[in-house]
């Protein structure tokens, strides 16, 4: 029984410490090790023993990685704490379901060599469950492993086959390190050289360059207008903020884009004031500039009135994009009739949208092609390949002031920087209340907005044209190897039974 409880707490403790390799801590090698403590658990535990274990590693993970549900839904969804505390944590719980599945699955292969489970089903399974996780009830690709690689030289594999083929190699990295701990550290060398391989292997990946500059660079200016959400959405301070954006503009006249962030201006686009547009259509027509701001687009047809989340174009091209993937709860209900007391409790304005079309094109913006995407569309890799290989700019617009001081922020900016790798493009990023930020496209850090400050972010991008390995192809090798992966452990499976059959005759 005390075995038992030193494990579960290890299980507990190595789920919250995964979360330190991603930002904004970046301690890479914290989640290679928490993932190969929940290995070395899961060895020798029975079916129903891993699950329990998973689910535990689960909790620890989510209820740590994503503790800013409790700062968005309390803070400033107006939800009283125990309420808040308790939906938080059944998030956290129903997120815990993956890795609970994903252990129960592996125990199922416990008769197989521990050498073939470390570094086939279990990486492989792992990779198979977060993938899932991605796409699965509209998914909540969130604290991916592969995200805890960014700066290390496994990204050098990010443009060949996307983030999910860096979780399978972290993943390997960890029952490598399991089995290296198992065989002796001076016995075990030959998997320490293994080890020490998958990032030589990343280094020599990330030498291929699969896009080119096309064109000279772009001048942006990044607008962090720090509007609080309490003042947001009252029609009195409307019209100052609106002035707000327009002034901390003007003083950007040579960017050749200015970009604003997610709703920043608090209206409907078919109510905005003629005279607000008529300064900014001058404004981009005087000083050769092309605005991109987010607002609400309300359309009417026949008679009923649908909101889409958009991001508007004013000045060379006038064009608007409708977010397409919307955030349960925060842009649309799902299953009302289960979850309306969350969404009454949570009162927050503005959160039944429709979402977008797919197919939506680029935006012709400042001599490029740009392709939008809206806040949590950046955890989406889909979101950002669709409009490539054309687009040659990316941009994420986003309303961060949701997540307060949290770890929210950083995580997806973290994503964004990995979506600049898999694509081989530029990325900016405007947010209301920071992080804004210029990306290259080899996913650096060019420049980044203090939190929490009025700001504006000037740099030059350069575009980039061609297509990566993974825009081309998406996450079809990495589902082709974890296919092969799951054949050949279960050939072993089946041929293990026949075996054992065959003896008992």
């Amino acid at each position: 029984m005390h075995r038992q409880r030193h494990e579960e707490l290890i299980a507990l403790t190595s789920g919250g410490a995964m979360i330190l390799g991603l930002a904004p801590f970046n301690l890479f090698p914290i989640s290679i090790l928490s993932i190969a403590l929940l290995f070395g658990l899961w060895l020798h535990a029975s079916t129903r023993r891993a699950a329990w274990l998973g689910f535990l590693f689960g909790i620890g993970q989510f209820g740590s990685g994503v503790s800013w549900v409790f700062v968005s839904m309390h803070n400033f969804g107006n939800m009283a704490s125990p309420l808040a505390l308790v939906a938080t944590l059944l998030f956290a719980s129903l997120m815990a379901l993956y890795p609970a599945m994903l252990g129960f699955i592996q125990a199922r292969y416990r008769h197989l060599s521990s050498t073939l489970r470390l570094l086939v089903v279990m990486p492989v399974l792992w990779t198979a469950v977060e993938w899932l996780r991605g796409w699965l009830f509209t998914g909540f690709p969130w604290l991916n492993l592969g995200d805890t690689q960014l700066l290390t030289p496994l990204t050098g594999f990010a443009p060949w086959f996307g983030v999910y083929f860096l979780t399978l190699l972290t993943a390997v990295a960890a029952g490598l390190l399991v089995a290296w701990y198992r065989q002796g550290w001076r016995q075990g060398w030959r998997t320490g050289v293994v080890l020490v391989a998958l990032w030589m292997a990343g280094w020599l990946a990330g030498t291929v360059q699969w896009t080119e500059p096309t064109g000279e660079p772009v001048r942006v200016a990044l607008v962090q207008g720090n509007v609080p959400l309490k003042i947001k959405w009252d029609r009195y301070y409307r019209d100052a903020i609106l002035g707000r954006y327009l002034d901390m503009s003007r003083g950007h006249t040579d960017a050749d884009l200015v970009v604003w962030p997610e709703g920043a201006l608090p209206t409907y686009l078919n109510d905005l004031d003629s005279g607000f547009i008529a300064k900014l259509s001058n404004l981009a027509v005087n000083t050769h500039t092309d605005f991109l701001f987010g607002a609400v687009d309300r359309v009417r047809i026949n008679g009923k009135a649908e909101y889409y989340n958009a991001v508007a174009s004013i000045g060379s091209h006038r064009g608007v994009y409708k977010k397409r993937h919307l955030v349960p709860f925060g842009e649309y209900p799902p299953i009302r009739v289960i979850f309306g007391w969350l969404l009454n409790a949570m009162n927050i304005p503005m959160s039944d949208f429709t979402a977008g079309p797919d197919g939506q094109a680029p935006l012709p913006l400042a001599g490029q092609s740009v392709g939008v995407s809206i806040c949590y569309e950046t955890a989406f890799a889909a979101e950002f390949t669709d409009a490539l290989p054309a687009a040659t700019l990316l941009v994420n617009v986003s309303e961060n002031a949701w997540f307060g001081d949290s770890l929210g922020p950083h995580q997806l900016l973290q994503m964004t920087r990995m979506r600049a790798l898999e694509t081989g493009r530029p990325i900016v990023r405007t947010d209301n209340a920071g992080l804004s930020a210029v990306i290259d496209h080899h996913g650096t850090l060019r420049a980044v907005s203090p939190q929490f400050k009025q700001s504006v972010l000037a740099a030059a991008v350069q575009p980039m044209a061609g297509a990566t390995l993974f825009v081309l192809a998406g996450n079809l090798p990495v589902l082709l190897m974890l296919m092969a992966g799951v054949v050949v452990a279960e050939w072993r499976h089946q041929h293990g039974r026949l075996q054992a059959q065959g003896k008992t005759a």
